[in-house]
């Protein structure tokens, strides 16, 4: 017991205090439910009548979306604070996204609660602005590792839903399991008002944004704007953050279809890859924590690409009706997250300005959804011709974040990292 105590993981975890212990441990309110329809939300649009075309192009008009709360995002942070924000956010991105996802039944259903949950984005600024802005810059990388641990023990759930799709049918499942969500984070939204406080920098600039009218807070984005550009490290992580959002929109979206009618493997078997990605993940995570903390962020990040390069690879080979190529592929994948998306994460919070946080987070995440709004629907033509086509074009986007990272400069040596 005293030796998983002091595993440098548990440890973080335990001197957690405040709002990102609260955080950290709700995640599995948004996980378990997303966990349980991951695998199957392409397929439940699919098996609705919605094709590969009308599928991308709703996460394409989506994106734009995205957009335009992700920018206005920093501006209601600022203005309600970090907490109110945050609520707001789940609430109608989640609460009552869901449970239109829910009653959906056609394309006009599923763009309509897609365009619902874009208002999730506002949220994202503030619940991140609300995660660290109290907590130790040491913590960050090990905060981000235990959101990715929360989300993949809640995949664990997943057979659930298979085991009850083989016996109910895929459509009246999902509509269960939407509304479960739904009531799930209404819960995760009535903790947060009672156990979580405003920020000291969310208070300051509630403060400072009292009285100022919403245009005049849209015009300051011109000061708040080179902050993105201060120096050439910044610029690596917004090009970084937005050729892996395409990337991840891109394979997640269609890598169920592609499984499933190319590869032949059925709808209840879905669920054993994300099962076997979290496994893999929670021992890498653990078992590596220590070695890792010697490398910084760039060495482990540039070797998950190069993994994610490989794995896109097999995918695109795997002979149809073999479990095992998937598998490998699922492994692979895996590895590689592990080693990139907490660190980008990290250096992302890290390297934007203190002082300005939520106005420069929404910027990024703004700048990054506008760039991936053309290839929702494009990948969604590329599937329609070939649907090994996304991947290839994959490929490419993560070959292009190697070469963006190649000359990142890596974080001091005294913020710790797992």
């Amino acid at each position: 017991m005293q030796r998983i105590k002091n595993h440098p993981l548990v440890a973080s975890l335990l001197s957690l205090e405040g709002n990102p212990r609260v955080l950290v441990l709700m995640e599995p309110l948004w996980g378990i439910p997303m966990g349980l329809i991951a695998p199957f939300i392409t397929l439940y649009m699919y098996t609705q009548g919605v094709d590969d075309a009308q599928i991308g192009l709703i996460i394409s008009i989506s994106v734009i979306f995205k957009v335009l709360f992700s920018f206005g995002g920093g501006i209601i942070t600022d203005k309600l604070g970090r907490k109110k924000t945050t609520n707001l956010g789940d609430f109608f991105g989640w609460t009552v996204a869901c449970t239109m996802w829910a009653l959906s039944n056609n394309f006009w259903w599923f763009l309509a609660a897609t365009l619902m949950n874009s208002f999730e984005q506002v949220n994202q600024t503030a619940w991140q602005c609300l995660l660290v802005e109290d907590a130790k810059e040491k913590d960050m990388a090990s905060m981000y590792t235990w959101i990715h641990i929360c989300a993949l023990l809640a995949v664990f759930f997943a057979p659930i839903s298979g085991i009850f799709i083989a016996k109910y049918s895929l459509v009246p499942v999902m509509r269960v399991l939407y509304a479960i969500f739904a009531f799930n984070m209404f819960i995760k939204v009535l903790i947060t008002i009672r156990f979580t406080v405003e920020t000291k920098q969310g208070k300051i600039r509630k403060e400072q944004t009292k009285g100022v009218p919403l245009s005049k807070m849209v015009w300051e984005y011109k000061r708040v704007f080179p902050l993105l550009f201060k120096d050439a490290n910044m610029v690596r992580i917004l090009i970084l953050t937005i050729l892996l959002s395409i990337s991840g929109m891109v394979t997640s979206t269609f890598f169920g279809l592609y499984a499933n009618l190319n590869l032949g493997i059925s709808q209840g078997l879905l669920t054993v890859f994300p099962i076997l990605r979290a496994l893999i993940m929670l021992v890498f995570f653990f078992g590596l924590a220590k070695v890792l903390t010697r490398f910084g962020d760039k060495k482990p990040l540039m070797v998950g690409l190069i993994l994610s390069i490989f794995a896109l690879t097999m995918l695109i080979f795997s002979p149809k009706g073999h479990i095992w190529p998937l598998i490998i592929y699922t492994l692979v994948d895996a590895v590689a997250n592990c080693l990139v998306m907490p660190r980008k994460d990290s250096i992302l919070m890290i390297g934007i300005d203190k002082e300005e946080r939520a106005r420069v987070l929404a910027l990024v995440v703004g700048i990054a959804f506008i760039c991936s709004a053309p290839f929702g629907y494009l990948s969604g033509l590329l599937s329609q011709m070939d649907r090994r086509l996304p991947f290839v074009f994959a490929i490419a986007l993560y070959i292009l974040c190697a070469i963006t990272m190649a000359k990142y400069k890596d974080v001091p040596k005294d913020i710790e990292t797992p």
